[in-house]
């Protein structure tokens, strides 16, 4: 392993100075920066830990609105009675993701910046457009099985591996964020990116710009009574989906008023399904109206020799996660 200097920041200035360095890092759970430092992919200059930093409460919002700290760990998270109330989807999305002991590890901002999980990126002998611009992109001829068949380009068709965050998407999150020019937020819509011509951007981040919350709206709350997350993957346990779906509902009488669709293991990012929520607004749910719905959110998609499965796949998924979501009181 390369050699690396390590800081311990003391407050959130101190944090963004220290990683606005050439080759800086944040640290915080660590489940992902360090595995990809033990295989070469991440060679950091400086490590800045941040996990002294005073952002890891879970904390109501006036107005009704839910404030998670970018440090509290998601285990905590996913057990914190308002958000089990309030955000019901979110809780889901976090416990289907990884095991017990790295949800206790990992934290909130560490989980909207977890990089894929191509084997090609992991692969340093491989070429990457992602870890290596201008190298190509060895997943376009080799095994894609798990690729993106959304949003992809001629330079890299890797698939963004969280959970989480579509939930976080389908509920609108907004995202608190402190650099060097100061405070911005962020709606979540604009956090991540496709990967277009620079697939090595896995964000809409400023150089050393660092989470510090992410705040759910008190208007999501509506969707409490009617949503689901389902993941679909290869076992039940510890594996990154196939695809998965964060799937909400508000209903006025026997009407959806609104409906939430994001998709996960399908795009370099998690996938707002905004055609498909459209079709839905207004109408009385049926198994055709979803099948209806699933097409729409399909209809851009373009599979790859071993991923083509996957458009189909999503299909289903999103129909079977609007029926579960419409048939839901709590």
């Amino acid at each position: 392993m390369k050699p690396f200097a390590f800081t311990r920041a003391t407050d959130v200035d101190t944090a963004v100075r220290a990683a606005t360095q050439p080759g800086a890092r944040f640290l915080a759970g660590g489940t992902n920066i360090v595995d990809l430092m033990k295989e070469g992919v991440e060679a950091p200059d400086q490590l800045v830990d941040i996990n002294r930093l005073p952002l890891a409460a879970i904390e109501a919002q006036p107005g009704g609105g839910l404030r998670l700290g970018a440090l509290a760990r998601n285990s905590d998270t996913a057990s914190h009675p308002v958000l089990r109330t309030r955000y019901p989807l979110v809780a889901q999305a976090i416990l289907a993701g990884a095991s017990g002991q790295l949800r206790n590890a990992a934290t909130n901002g560490g989980n909207l910046r977890q990089r894929t999980r191509c084997p090609y990126f992991y692969d340093v002998t491989q070429p990457c457009n992602k870890r290596e611009p201008g190298t190509g992109c060895s997943a376009l001829q080799g095994f894609n099985r798990n690729h993106a068949v959304l949003g992809t380009s001629a330079k890299c068709i890797a698939s963004y591996p969280g959970d989480m965050a579509q939930a976080l998407h389908a509920l609108d999150a907004v995202v608190q964020l402190q650099g060097p020019s100061g405070r911005r937020t962020i709606p979540i819509a604009q956090f991540h990116r496709l990967p277009g011509e620079t697939p090595e951007l896995d964000a809409n981040l400023a150089p050393g710009e660092l989470i510090t919350a992410i705040d759910l709206p008190a208007e999501s709350a509506r969707f409490a009574q009617r949503s689901h997350y389902l993941k679909v993957r290869d076992r039940a346990s510890y594996a990154f989906a196939l695809v998965s779906v964060a799937a909400a509902l508000d209903m006025e009488g026997s009407r959806i008023r609104q409906a939430r669709i994001c998709l996960g293991g399908v795009a370099h990012m998690p996938w707002r399904a905004r055609e498909a929520e459209a079709l839905l607004q207004g109408t009385e749910p049926s198994l055709a109206l979803f099948r209806q719905a699933a097409d729409a959110a399909l209809a851009g998609a373009t599979g790859f020799e071993h991923n083509r499965f996957k458009i189909e796949l999503a299909k289903r998924s999103i129909v079977r996660a609007l029926e579960t979501t419409s048939r839901s009181t709590a």
